[in-house]
C-alpha cells in the first residue's frame, strides 16, 4: 500500500498572514466594522466563521465571510508564500511513491487557488474540515500520517488513527504540541524528509 500523508495548509505548507492580514484590513474598511488582524492572524487554524463572528453581530457574519472570500482572492493568495521544507516535503512523499492530501480548514476554491499559485501538486485538496471532521476525510484517504501546526490537527489524526505530526510553526510551541498527544514534534518542514526515512524504513 502506498504511503498517504496529509498537511495542514495554514502556517503549515503555507505562511498565509501576510494576506490574511491585509484581507482582514480591506475588510474592515470597506465595512467600518474594527478588526484587530494582527490578533486574527495569531490564531488561525479554527473556522473563519467563528472568527468573523468574533468581529461582526450575528446577523452580519454570513454577508462579511462570503466578502471576506472574495476579497481573498485578491489580497491572501499572492500574500502567502510557502513555509520551509514545505515543497521538500512533498517532494519527499512523491520519491516514495507516496500520496500528498491536503486537508484543512479553508474554504476549499481559496484552498485550491494557493496550491495552482505556488505549483504545489497534490492527490487531494478538501477544505472546509476541522478537528474531528479532518479525520473523517483523512480515514476516507487512508492517511498514515498527517502534518500540521494546530492543536486541532493533532485531533483530525487521532480521529483518523493516523501518525499525528506536529510542526512548531504556527500559533503552538513544541511543548504544547507534544502535551496535546502529537506522535512527533517538529520544528519545521525542513525536518521532515528525514523523519519519513526513518518512519518509512
Amino acid at each position: 500500500m502506498a504511503l498517504t500523508v496529509g498537511f495542514d495548509l495554514d502556517m503549515t505548507l503555507l505562511d498565509t498572514r501576510p494576506g490574511i492580514k491585509a484581507t482582514y484590513d480591506v475588510l474592515s474598511a470597506e465595512t467600518g466594522t474594527f478588526i484587530d488582524s494582527e490578533l486574527a492572524v495569531s490564531r488561525l487554524g479554527p473556522p473563519l466563521v467563528q472568527e468573523i463572528g468574533n468581529w461582526f453581530p450575528p446577523e452580519r457574519v454570513a454577508a462579511a465571510t462570503d466578502r471576506y472570500r472574495e476579497l481573498y482572492v485578491e489580497y491572501a493568495v499572492p500574500g502567502s508564500a510557502l513555509l520551509p521544507g514545505a515543497r521538500e516535503a512533498v517532494e519527499a512523499i512523491r520519491a516514495r511513491g507516496g500520496k500528498v492530501l491536503v486537508i484543512t480548514g479553508k474554504y476549499e476554491p481559496n484552498a485550491r487557488l494557493h496550491l495552482d499559485h505556488e505549483a504545489l501538486g497534490v492527490d487531494v485538496l478538501v477544505g472546509d474540515l476541522w478537528a474531528e471532521t479532518k479525520g473523517d476525510a483523512l480515514r476516507e484517504h487512508g492517511a498514515h500520517v498527517y502534518v500540521g501546526d494546530h492543536l486541532g490537527d493533532i485531533v483530525g489524526a487521532r480521529a483518523a488513527g493516523a501518525v499525528a505530526v506536529g510542526v512548531a510553526t504556527g500559533p503552538y510551541s513544541a511543548a504544547e504540541l507534544t502535551a496535546a498527544g502529537a506522535d512527533v514534534v517538529l520544528a519545521d518542514l525542513t525536518e521532515f524528509p528525514a523523519w519519513l526515512a526513518g518512519y518509512a524504513a
